[in-house]
């Protein structure tokens, strides 16, 4: 009887974890169908395709001020517009690493999904790449290990370590790259620059940090 019950015990626990773990695994949104014009060869998705991203049609709100001890690895996987970029920061350990440490401050300059679902290739992907290597670039393990370095930088350009971040005031992202923002007049949006890519709304704020949702995405050229 004894043996019984634990059977049954780890049975019942191996289920729960298996519908933790499904709970959660990033969704992403199918791949835009155009690619480089040069490379029109079908790649290797790094991420699983098919699965198509919900829209959220809801009106702009202000967020709330910050709240206690929620940080930003709380929040950014729990809003709907940005949640394809949320799902490639998880999958990169030293970014998630970063959101998940309440005494690193950051402003994550999210693209919302429509911005990433309308690039002419995917973030992983790289002209040169495609221009040394060929078509199969991204194949095996090799072209893994390639498409996820790639992806990180392409995260690592939308990671302004620091927040509050002033206006006018130029900082570093994680890519190395210098931007800053400004304001589009009284009433106006504000813009990333250099690019004036349009901060469409601040999602979150939370103790260590923002979430910006931005209409397009940074320094794309790899």
């Amino acid at each position: 009887m004894r043996s019984y019950t634990l059977a049954t015990t780890v049975v019942a626990s191996a289920i729960l974890l298996g519908t933790t773990q499904a709970q959660l695994l990033p969704f992403f949104a199918k791949p835009s169908p155009s690619v480089q014009a040069n490379h029109n060869q079908q790649q290797q998705p790094l991420v699983r395709p098919g699965i198509q991203m919900p829209q959220d049609d809801s009106p702009v709100k202000e967020p709330p001020p910050p709240q206690g001890d929620i940080i930003l690895s709380d929040v950014l996987g729990t809003q709907r517009t940005i949640n394809i970029f949320a799902g490639f920061t998880r999958d990169i350990t030293t970014l998630s690493t970063r959101l998940d440490t309440s005494l690193l401050n950051t402003t994550v300059l999210a693209p919302s999904n429509s911005a990433i679902q309308n690039l002419p290739r995917k973030p992983w992907e790289s002209p040169a790449d495609y221009d040394k290597i060929g078509a199969k670039a991204y194949g095996g393990n090799d072209g893994s290990a390639r498409a996820q370095e790639n992806l990180k930088k392409f995260c690592e350009a939308h990671i302004v370590p620091q927040s509050p971040w002033k206006e006018g005031e130029k900082v570093k992202t994680l890519a190395g790259d210098e931007v800053w923002w400004e304001s589009t007049g009284p009433g106006g949006k504000a813009v990333v620059m250099p690019g004036k890519v349009e901060v469409e709304k601040v999602v979150s704020r939370v103790a260590n940090g923002e979430v910006w949702m931005l209409g397009s995405v940074l320094n794309y050229a790899q």
